[in-house]
């Protein structure tokens, strides 16, 4: 079959931007690439593969997934189902950290990545400060070999804990501690595509979706610099009530809560309250 026979096949499957993304990706080519090789007869391997993924996202499985990789901040991520997909507002969140350590002058800062998933927060701050000391921590196995998979693919040089936010990590400082956990309410109406196909695990954070911050926030001033910033992303209800439980727990805090792109509450920042 031709590329220009592929794409019309596609279509029954499929919208057209998805038909023409997962084509590309197995020709390893630029989308828009395409136009320029309709008349290309596609090698029968190909094709077969090209038919399976289209079975795959006809049956409601992301298109992240079906390809395994996802783009973000400008760098490549392997992504599968015991990761997250990262959102537009994670990009958001790791663009306000890079903001911050340059308004510092912070070139060689020490970052903590709670619950890293994939890699993309803590991995892509460490693209951008070659010199960071980064850690990533996770408690599922199977995020961290995607996260260890990504450092190695991007050629970053970063430690890898196992442990259930700070349980199994070495007493030490940090000028940055940024954390996406869990913060889906237990009740809350999620996208069935996100339900059926993302880890819960990386997902759910209690009846109101809190439970993940409270766990990070015991033990988290033993842990912070005297000049720190903190970053959670949250869900868009959740940042007064987080925001009562910082001041509780952390001294002398200046917390600033942030919108994403939506309009709606999505960041959360804590630093030393100077004023």
């Amino acid at each position: 079959m031709t590329v220009e026979e592929l794409i019309v096949y596609g279509k029954k499957y499929t919208s057209s931007t998805h038909t023409k993304m997962l084509l590309a990706v197995l020709l390893e080519v630029n989308p828009l690439e395409l136009l320029n090789i309709l008349d290309k007869v596609v090698d029968d391997s190909i094709v077969n593969l090209y038919k399976e993924s289209l079975k795959a996202l006809n049956e409601n499985r992301p298109i992240q997934y079906v390809i395994g990789h996802v783009n973000f901040y400008g760098l490549k991520f392997k992504v599968n189902e015991n990761v997250l997909i990262p959102r537009f507002e994670t990009e958001e969140l790791v663009e306000n950290i890079k903001n911050y350590l340059d308004k510092k002058k912070i070139t060689n800062p020490k970052i903590l990545d709670l619950g890293c998933g994939s890699g993309v927060i803590g991995l892509t701050l460490k693209h951008f400060f070659k010199d960071a000391d980064v850690t990533l921590v996770d408690i599922s196995d199977e995020a961290l070999e995607v996260a260890e998979s990504n450092a190695k693919s991007l050629g970053l040089d970063v430690n890898f804990i196992k442990s259930d936010w700070f349980s199994n990590v070495p007493l030490d400082k940090y000028d940055v501690i940024v954390s996406n956990p869990p913060y889906i309410m237990t009740d809350e109406e999620i996208e069935e595509i996100v339900k059926n196909n993302e880890p819960h695990l990386a997902l759910y954070g209690g009846k109101d979706g809190l439970d993940c911050y409270r766990k990070i926030l015991k033990d988290i001033n033993n842990y912070i610099k005297d000049d720190y910033l903190i970053a959670f992303e949250i869900g868009y209800l959740e940042g007064q009530d987080l925001k009562e439980l910082i001041e509780k727990t952390i001294l002398n805090s200046k917390i600033i809560i942030k919108k994403d792109l939506s309009n709606k509450d999505r960041m959360l920042f804590v630093e030393e309250n100077i004023d």
